[in-house]
């Protein structure tokens, strides 16, 4: 049995990506009231371009809740609220916006911040190859994600863990963490520290270009970079034969370091290894072929040839 909330909240959710999903979930769940959600405007997606609702906006429409989809939320009339949420909502607010709310407004990053501000905060950490990555809940902020911190969370990353699965470990740890940090902020025990600017990293957006492989670099570097980029925007390569023919498309989805075999950079071994730099070799465990469905390694090579001499080309 749920035990009622000594201070339900009014609270105002600003969200558009899947991140934040946990997190209104969980809000619901404990007993706050959301009075209004806002997510970006449907976009269109798919093959079709079909316009698609964002899934913050699928979610309150599937529940019935009070929803606005707007290119601007600076620009809507807000109604009284104890706590402004924000989380992957993809517009910068305003100072006027973020003070409205009774509590003001909180807003939730993927990193422990000040580590990894920015886009792509999970990216990141697995691509320069951390460990430990978190959560962190701060105040909105002028300065990109630089506001006073209300709460951290710790979280390890696993081997071969690829940014999707972090992602979603991330989110589910982020509406535990919320929870506590509007609970302290409802009965006033709430403590806000500041970041300290000098440890900041930063965590800029992706393109398709920093998925291009450099088969020179070590293993470590191939392997985090191929799983840090996965599932999006994908490290895409050619599937060549001994005389250089184009055999297949892939996408590479998740790789670790492996034994040395005696292959050149980006030459698959007599083990289905793949050579990289320094004398170093990495083992790809998943991949997606060009407009089949992920799978692993041993599954694609039930079907199609993946052997000694042959190569990985990088595609930009």
């Amino acid at each position: 049995m749920t035990t009622p909330l000594l201070s339900p909240l009014r609270v105002l959710f600003a969200g558009s990506g899947e991140f934040g999903l946990p997190t209104l979930k969980a809000l619901l769940e404990a007993g706050h009231e959301i009075t209004q959600i806002y997510s970006q405007p449907d976009r269109p997606a798919g093959r079709g371009r079909v316009l698609t609702p964002t899934l913050i906006a699928q979610f309150a429409l599937e529940r019935g809740l009070a929803l606005i989809r707007t290119e601007n939320l600076n620009a809507e009339i807000l109604p009284a609220a104890d706590l402004l949420v924000v989380i992957a909502f993809g517009q910068k607010i305003s100072p006027a916006v973020a003070h409205h709310a009774r509590l003001g407004s909180v807003n939730l990053h993927a990193s422990r911040l000040p580590k990894y501000r920015g886009a792509a905060p999970i990216h990141w950490a697995i691509i320069r190859g951390e460990t430990v990555t978190g959560n962190s809940i701060i105040r909105l902020a002028d300065r990109m994600d630089a506001g006073l911190v209300l709460g951290r969370s710790t979280v390890a990353i696993l081997e071969a863990e690829t940014t999707g699965e972090l992602h979603d470990r991330l989110a589910l740890d982020g509406a535990t963490l919320m929870l506590r940090v509007v609970d302290e902020l409802a009965e006033g025990r709430g403590v806000e520290s500041p970041q300290e600017d000098s440890m900041a990293t930063l965590a800029p957006k992706l393109s398709r270009k920093t998925s291009t492989l450099d088969w020179s670099q070590p293993a470590p570097t191939v392997a985090r970079l191929i799983c840090g980029l996965s599932p999006w925007p994908g490290c895409r390569v050619r599937l060549l034969d001994s005389k250089g023919k184009e055999t297949a498309r892939l996408t590479l989805l998740r790789a670790r370091i492996t034994p040395f075999e005696s292959a050149s950079p980006g030459e698959i071994g007599a083990d289905g290894q793949v050579g990289t730099g320094h004398s170093t070799a990495i083992e790809i465990l998943e991949i997606q072929p060009e407009g089949k469905r992920p799978m692993s390694l041993t599954d694609f090579k039930n079907g199609r040839e993946w052997r000694h001499g042959m190569r990985l080309e990088s595609l930009a």
